[in-house]
């Protein structure tokens, strides 16, 4: 329910602050007056988009603050999803500054747009004459039907396994369609994948390769060198290893005399031992290292079979030829499985049809269970409106194939003649009828849905006598479940208000404003005169007004 209204600096609006209660409320105003204002600044707390050219002071920011109670409304989840305190006195604050920029507020939390439109649509129904147009809209009529039925945890299992169902055939759809593009390449892929396995990769063989063709490359002027080394180590007079193993028998023979003769020994015997080793194996090394073309032949083999399926396939690395290979095998027995595969899904599919089958038939039957009641209403209602003739029809049908709410095809037809063929709503009512029509159905969907407001922007326009003084008594009846705001040029309806509001324009040295206030007994009394014979107010007038709010 919405508790008040602040508004500063929005249009013709300096500062308005308005508190509301429940029950009905009617707002009355010339025209022009800034009726249409009020529900501008509402839109912006609603999450509607904002506009520069709104600010009354392009120095001020704009301000629009609403307080609502949203306890008993189920919204606790809605704030947790866009984690944002719950309160249940909830401020909706936006603002719109100069530079154009605006920003919302719930409870002094920062939020976005989104948030706005879904607690908005959640706490507020503004009925405005375009809305009208919702009534050849089938999903409207659905959400009519669904609202009186109250099949929303029909709805919520039909739709979880609608989800599903869509995921899974899209599936199925994607597996052919990929399955018969690659169906096309499955030759190449087996040529492929043929010419990778077969080249037996191991991962980290190329530098091993690399290595060995420099050693098989050089091999002759390894083994000079190896040899050279050798020889000056081993072979030559004076040679390195025997000198050094005299050193360590001259050493030993004095270590005794020496503070660190010990010490000595084992270093020269550690480079003895070092020196010796390292000539053994360059001698064996030179003797093994021969020049062999065909081993040479061989690693070049090897290497340009590694360069050339790395060029081909764009790779850098034998890893990534392997990952490829691994790539090539899976798409490969995705495709000679694919017919396997694709009867399993089809199991499930089939399975998971009968389920979604089962529950739109549920669905199916909540809604016709409510077509004769919400028919009755409505032709009642249309009666009471100056409408004896009014003929409300739903239409049902079957859909060929299953949709996000159902398998129903629901359509609302209306007549207005007597006799009159039902067609669709837009084709045949005229405005008047349309505005009847919808506060019809908004009369039914006021307790069924659980809005805590709504608010009927003139939707009287087109109307007199007796038929207003019905959408009073239907707004007053609504009114005992709901908040009900009126906006109306109709005294017949303003007089219904339990509370009642004007909206008037003043003018100062600078510009003209709207203002709002609460109007008295006798204020109302002066108003309801007005609108019953014009600024001419007469004694007549006046006593009719007093006896309308009487009764």
């Amino acid at each position: 329910m919405l508790k008040s209204l602040s508004i500063s600096n929005y249009a013709l609006i300096d500062q308005v602050d308005i508190n509301f209660d429940s029950g009905l409320t009617v707002i009355t105003g010339e025209t022009g007056a800034g009726k249409s204002v009020l529900l501008g600044a509402l839109s912006l707390i609603l999450g509607h988009r904002s506009d520069l050219n709104a600010l009354l002071d392009r120095d001020r920011k704009c301000i629009v603050e609403g307080e609502f109670f949203v306890g008993n409304y189920g919204l606790q989840d809605v704030f947790i999803q866009y984690d944002v305190d719950y309160e249940d006195s909830t401020i909706i604050r936006r603002e719109v500054l100069p530079s154009g920029k605006s920003r919302a507020f719930v409870n002094d939390t920062l939020v976005n747009l989104n948030f706005l439109k879904e607690i908005g649509n959640k706490l507020i129904d503004v009925h405005s004459q375009h809305q009208n147009l919702l009534l050849d809209d089938s999903g409207f009529q659905r959400m009519v039907i669904d609202s009186v039925a109250n099949n929303k945890i029909l709805r919520e299992q039909y739709e979880s396994v609608y989800k599903k169902y869509k995921s899974l055939l899209s599936k199925i759809e994607g597996l052919v369609e990929e399955n018969n593009r690659q169906k096309d390449d499955l030759d190449y892929m087996q040529f492929q994948f043929k010419q990778l396995d077969e080249a037996n990769l191991v991962d980290g063989e190329l530098i091993e390769l690399e290595q060995s063709l420099q050693e098989l490359s050089h091999a002759e002027e390894i083994k000079t060198t190896l040899s050279d080394i050798d020889r000056v180590l081993s072979h030559e007079p004076n040679q390195i290893v025997e000198a050094l193993y005299s050193a360590l028998n001259n050493i030993q023979k004095i270590s005794s005399y020496l503070h660190d003769g010990e010490e000595l020994v084992k270093r020269i015997e550690s480079s003895y031992i070092e020196l010796k080793d390292l000539a053994d194996d360059l001698g064996t090394r030179a003797e093994d290292m021969e020049y062999d073309p065909i081993a040479i032949q061989n690693v070049q083999e090897r290497l340009d079979l590694i360069y050339g399926l790395q060029k081909k396939h764009h790779l850098e690395s034998i890893a990534e030829l392997v990952e490829l290979k691994d790539d090539l095998q899976l798409k490969i027995d995705k495709i000679n499985f694919f017919d396997d595969e694709l009867k399993n899904l089809k199991v499930e599919l089939a399975e998971m049809e009968k389920d979604l089958a089962s529950k739109a038939k549920q669905l199916t039957k909540s809604r016709e269970t409510v077509f004769t009641k919400v028919k009755s209403e409505i032709d009642g209602k249309l009666k009471a409106l100056g409408m004896p003739h009014a003929n409300f029809v739903i239409q049902s049908g079957v859909m060929d194939s299953y949709g996000p709410f159902g398998k129903d095809a629901i359509e609302f037809l209306f007549s207005g003649n007597k006799n009159g063929e039902p067609s669709s709503i837009n084709k045949v009512a005229s405005g008047g009828e349309m505005s009847r029509v919808m506060l019809s159905i908004k009369s039914l969907l006021s307790s069924a849905k659980g809005l805590p407001t709504i608010i009927f922007d003139e939707i009287d326009t087109g109307v007199s006598g007796e038929v207003a003084d019905q959408m009073g008594v239907i707004m007053t009846e609504m009114a005992n479940a709901l908040q009900v705001v009126s906006i109306t040029h109709l005294p017949q309806i303003a007089v219904k208000g339990d509370h009642h509001f004007k909206v008037f324009k003043t003018d100062n040295e600078e510009k003209t404003i709207s203002q709002i206030t609460k109007m008295s007994h006798e204020d109302r009394v002066v108003e309801i005169a007005k609108m019953l014979s014009g600024s001419k107010l007469s004694d007549a007038a006046l006593e009719n007004a007093r006896t309308l709010l009487k009764n």
